[in-house]
């Protein structure tokens, strides 16, 4: 199944995607890798459907990658004796250790970390922000306060602290649980960790995870942007996680973030997803509005690697339509005039590394011989990255012997994985190649391609030879 786009949708599944046959639909649509969100998904609906998205990939015969998304820490307040109560700006009130019902002066807080972390002058915003408290004293068993904005509270609202750094690790005993579930099936090829704070909060999910997983980075608090460097430099790839970044940071602020992050991620060579509220009217509605089409233009002209779905897929009464309208927006994004300029002009300089200068050349010979495309043998999927962070306007063929390394590139810019046999000498990797090309729909007979791989072959992180070939006209390399 041959994509006309470089961009990679993510799809999320819930109630309204479910079942293989959606699944199937979802993927024909444009989905190349699907989110299980263990926010609302169980063990068991986890592997149901994990094993359903196999199913539809041993059908299609395209791998496909599967992200299991860990809730992380939510921070929410207790329950009050009449549900909701009404506060006035410039009031006081309280958040405390009590484990008693709320009134309108005061609530219970069931995080010991919150209290013993926030400091007189930070903001604690309640219900995505629709109430704004300011810290007034603080003595590790309560948070006195004064309402600035908002009028209303209720039972179990979320907290954000976009002020403080809290003492607490990205992993929860339910997260903990959660990442057992998902490394036991050893069919998951991400894990995507929300509410990262620091570089540390990765450590130990690397430790747990042992090279099982690739680990997602979900940005969405001040504190990862104020690290961002060293959480880039320990992921391994990163998800700007627009909706709770947008109630923590000025909204005004998200579009520039998002630029920054994209830019960062491209540059380190590390896949970037671009994600919440894309195509949030395609909940009802079998359309978008004009400014979501935009939204997802701009994500891709930036040359993010994916852009996701998330309610839009889940829930909604549109799910395929859904992702339709964004593979039609991005194949339409990558044929304007302006595209190539625009991803072009943010291209990184190439490290000082072997696989960085393959790659390079790779590009450069494939644009000025305007060759086919550019075929990259990959064990690791490291040369896989190297070549896509180059955007080259060709498309590349990612051609890996190991499945899992195929999956967990399906997130990656313009790579269109398949899985084959290690080549036995230079010819058969070359004649390999050649049939790969034609077979995908990439390559005729008559054109040329350009092949990277490592010597000795199968020796991993070992990139270091070119080889431009000639399609046959049985198919193979000809003269």
């Amino acid at each position: 199944m041959k994509r006309n786009r470089k961009v990679k949708i993510l799809a999320t599944l819930g109630p309204a995607s479910s079942d293989e046959a959606m699944i199937r639909k979802l993927h024909e649509a444009g989905a190349d890798l699907f989110r299980i969100n263990m926010s609302h998904a169980s063990h068991d609906v986890m592997r149901s459907l994990i094993a359903k998205i196999r199913s539809v990939e041993a059908e299609c015969g395209r791998p496909i990658g599967i992200l299991a998304d860990l809730q992380g820490p939510k921070l929410r307040v207790g329950k009050f004796a009449d549900t909701t109560v009404e506060l006035k700006p410039g009031q006081t009130f309280t958040l405390d250790n009590k484990d008693e019902p709320g009134d309108n002066t005061r609530v219970f807080l069931p995080h010991p970390e919150i209290l013993t972390s926030v400091k007189p002058g930070h903001r604690l915003l309640i219900d995505d922000g629709k109430l704004h408290l300011r810290a007034e004293k603080c003595d590790g068993k309560s948070i006195v306060t004064t309402v600035v904005s908002g009028t209303k509270i209720s039972d179990r609202k979320g907290v954000s602290l976009p002020d403080t750094l809290l003492a607490v690790g990205a992993l929860t005993d339910k997260d903990h649980a959660d990442l057992d579930a998902v490394l036991a099936t050893n069919e998951v090829d991400w894990v995507a960790l929300s509410f990262i704070q620091r570089p540390e909060d990765l450590a130990e999910v690397r430790k747990i995870a042992r090279g099982r997983v690739g680990l997602m980075s979900k940005i969405e608090k001040p504190q990862a942007i104020e690290r961002i460097d060293e959480i880039i430099e320990l992921s391994d790839a990163l998800m700007v996680a627009r909706g709770d970044l947008g109630v923590e940071m000025p909204l005004e602020a998200v579009p520039g973030l998002q630029k920054q992050l994209i830019r960062a991620c491209r540059r380190a060579g590390k896949p970037v997803v671009v994600a919440t509220q894309m195509l949030e009217s395609m909940i009802s509605a079998p359309v978008p509005t004009r400014a979501e089409v935009s939204d997802v233009a701009t994500a891709v002209f930036e040359g993010a690697d994916a852009v996701m779905l998330s309610a839009e897929s889940a829930s909604g009464q549109y799910p395929v339509e859904a992702v339709s309208t964004m593979a039609s927006i991005a194949r339409t994004v990558e044929r304007e005039p302006h595209y190539p300029g625009i991803i072009y002009a943010q291209r990184a300089q190439p490290e000082a590394t072997g696989a960085d200068a393959i790659s390079l050349a790779a590009r450069q010979i494939a644009e000025t011989l305007k060759l086919t495309s550019i075929v990259c043998y990959t064990s690791s999927g490291n040369t896989g990255l190297r070549a896509a962070r180059e955007r080259p306007e060709v498309p590349i063929i990612a051609l890996s012997p190991v499945i899992q390394t195929a999956r967990r590139l399906s997130v990656v810019w313009g790579l269109h994985c398949v899985v084959s046999e290690e080549p036995t000498d230079l010819d058969d990797m070359v004649n390999r190649a050649c049939r790969i090309v034609v077979a995908e729909g990439f390559g005729k007979p008559g054109d040329r391609v350009i092949i990277s791989a490592g010597v000795p072959l199968g020796t991993p992180g070992a990139t270091n030879m070119l080889r431009i070939a000639y399609i046959g006209s049985d198919g193979l390399s000809g003269i």
